[in-house]
């Protein structure tokens, strides 16, 4: 089975703490339910900002970097 794409609109976030669980760090810091939740196969990055009233963007730029998929620019 080939790796998830991380910014797919649809993958669930029990996949993706599966495939990074680097990225549930920082739904832990901010005290979100999501790590271990029975929901996680169901719900995605889109519902778990819906529902903690984050800014999706930053959020998901965040989780990114989590993961190491951003890379910052050398000076």
């Amino acid at each position: 089975m080939r790796r998830p794409d991380f910014d797919d609109p649809d993958l669930p976030l029990a996949r993706m703490f599966d495939q990074w669980p680097d990225v549930a760090t920082a739904f832990i810091e901010r005290r979100m339910l999501c790590v271990g939740c029975p929901i996680a196969p169901f719900h995605t990055v889109i519902d778990a900002c819906e529902e903690y009233e984050l800014d999706e963007d930053g959020f998901r730029e965040e989780i990114r970097r989590a993961a190491g998929l951003v890379t910052l620019p050398e000076d």
